[in-house]
């Protein structure tokens, strides 16, 4: 049997006083009040101060959650007070998006960034809001990815942000913005390990995305020093942990060796770290799953390995610091490393574009390798090694690196055709066929940035008027005139008149080709890197010097 639950009228509940439940209840007749029951009973539950607190807590996290944040950014909502307490900030960086990334950069970049171990990284993941240091890997690696093509936004993302243009710039910005913020209550300086120096390099791989190439410099910079600071030049550093970290630590330290000359040959950087460790190599831990598709990771740091201080002092200012036989040997080295092996694309036009900048530092050397067919034959085995190797599906070079490395092999190749002769037939492929190649593919993936394009053509602008030449290129095949070979015309040259030597050297240095509008038709460096450096071998260059300078790379 049930019992009704007696309720008190509205007038004892508004005094809080006990009501008998009649009608009018006992209270309300004797205080002269009208007795109703019309209030609306309320759920039973915590009231006051605990429930705000609830709804409190619910409402900031869904507005520090990421796709909020992006999508307030894009619509120039501000975002809610800047955590002052240099915390994480709770549910911006959530455990699902986290390992979205982390699977990414191992499924795509990790056989060029070799650097992390995903068994620790997991680990690390469940409590990084308590440890800073992970926080900020986790947040700095997000950063990065954020901006790699075929990068989407986090999942379960109810703004349908996948489908605004620049949404994951801006995850990748705010990202950025928190990393560096919890970063800042962290004395990392005093503490080094491998994920400050790997927090860093991302960081970098970030800028250099970005086109922010001082920011990008600057921590790469900050990584190379902390790594000196550290002893990661000593072999005796690496016998201080287990074989894992101290494998990934030599690779780290590679990588930041690989990327700082890449850097001071495109900008003319200083150096910090030197070959005085031994290399990484297959096999250098056989419990990573991954090793065996990182063959070119191990190659890319032997190629860079001859570039030291006299080579970017020869490369700053011309060839009193580098003779003819080192440039020979840097020559054949770039040749070496490469010719036993099967390489991706990427990695074939980095070594062309080394074996490019070595023979920009020729002066007079009369090795054939070292000559002005050198360009030639380099824009030759270039374009087999593409047409080979690329893949037959749809490929996604945007931001790679490949096009501005392209472009300097036709720059090259543009420079050394007025000098070469007219081809006797017109049915066979030579150096005019091949740039004519090459310009097809950098047209055809420049997704629209003409950039590369029109310095090009303004190059070519510049070289024209050295093709006019009232004189024959090739000497007449008809025997009927064909001349002695003691006869000698005005310009004692047999007949082959010739043009001044300080047109054929434009190796040393190359002349400044900018067009008027020079900060438009700047091409952007890439790099990764960071495909290979990233970082991030990542991946435009505001100065170009007068040695045509190299683009990024991949």
């Amino acid at each position: 049997m049930t019992h009704a639950i007696k309720r008190a009228c509205d007038a004892c509940h508004r005094r809080k006083v006990r009501c008998d439940g009649s009608t009018p209840c006992r209270n309300c007749s004797a205080a002269h009040l009208a007795c109703t029951y019309n209030a609306i009973p309320q759920k039973k539950g915590p009231k006051g101060s605990r429930a705000k607190v609830i709804s409190e807590l619910r409402e900031t996290q869904r507005q520090t959650s990421l796709a909020v944040r992006v999508q307030n950014r894009m619509s120039g909502i501000p975002c809610a007070a800047v955590n002052t307490n240099l915390n994480p900030t709770p549910g911006l960086l959530s455990m699902d998006f986290a390992k979205t990334c982390l699977s990414f950069f191992f499924d795509n970049l990790y056989a060029q960034h070799p650097i992390l171990d995903r068994n620790v990284l997991e680990t690390q993941m469940a409590q990084m809001e308590q440890n800073r240091d992970s926080y900020c890997l986790m947040t700095s690696l997000c950063a990065f990815i954020m901006l790699q093509p075929g990068m989407t936004m986090p999942p379960g993302d109810t703004q349908n942000l996948d489908m605004v243009p620049g949404a994951t710039i801006v995850a990748s910005h705010l990202l950025l913005e928190e990393c560096l913020r919890v970063r800042k209550g962290t004395d990392y300086h005093d503490s080094v390990n491998l994920n400050v120096l790997a927090t860093n390099f991302f960081i970098y791989g970030y800028y250099y995305g970005m086109e922010m190439h001082d920011k990008a410099w600057y921590y790469l910079r900050e990584a190379t020093t902390m790594a000196y600071m550290v002893g990661m030049n000593k072999e005796e550093h690496y016998s201080h942990f287990e074989r894992a970290e101290s494998v990934r630590r030599r690779r780290l330290y590679w990588l930041l060796f690989v990327t700082e000359r890449a850097y001071a040959i495109q900008r003319h950087h200083p150096l910090t770290l030197q070959a005085t460790i031994h290399p990484s190599s297959v096999n250098d831990d056989p419990s990573d799953p991954l090793y065996p598709d990182m063959n070119n990771f191990f190659l890319l740091c032997n190629l860079f390995r001859p570039i030291d201080d006299t080579f970017l002092a020869t490369w700053r200012h011309g060839c009193r610091h580098l003779d003819a036989q080192q440039v020979t040997g840097l020559s054949k080295h770039l040749l070496e490393r490469v010719n036993s092996f099967v390489q991706e694309p990427n990695f074939v036009v980095v070594q062309q574009w080394l074996k490019n900048t070595v023979w920009q530092l020729n002066n007079g050397n009369s090795e054939d390798a070292m000559s002005f067919q050198y360009p030639v034959n380099t824009s030759r085995d270039l374009l087999a090694a593409l047409a080979n190797q690329f893949p037959s599906q749809g490929i996604d070079l945007i931001g790679s690196g490949l096009i501005p490395k392209l472009f300097e092999t036709c720059v090259h190749l543009t420079e050394v055709l007025p000098t070469l002769p007219q081809q006797r037939s017109p049915y066979a492929l030579g150096p005019r066929q091949w740039l004519s190649h090459l310009l097809s593919i950098v047209e055809a993936i420049q997704n629209g940035d003409c950039r590369f394009v029109l310095v090009l053509l303004s190059k070519v602008t510049e070289i024209l008027p050295r093709i006019v030449n009232p004189m024959l290129q090739n000497a007449p095949e008809n025997t009927q005139f064909k001349l002695a070979d003691d006869i000698f015309d005005g310009f004692g040259n047999a007949g082959m008149a010739q043009m001044p030597i300080d047109d054929y050297n434009q190796s040393l240095p190359m002349d400044d080709y900018e067009p008027a509008n020079a900060m438009v038709l700047r091409p952007s460096m890439e790099t990764d890197f960071m495909s290979v450096v990233h970082s991030p071998w990542s991946q435009s260059h505001e100065t170009w010097p007068s040695h045509s300078e190299p683009r990024g790379f991949s």
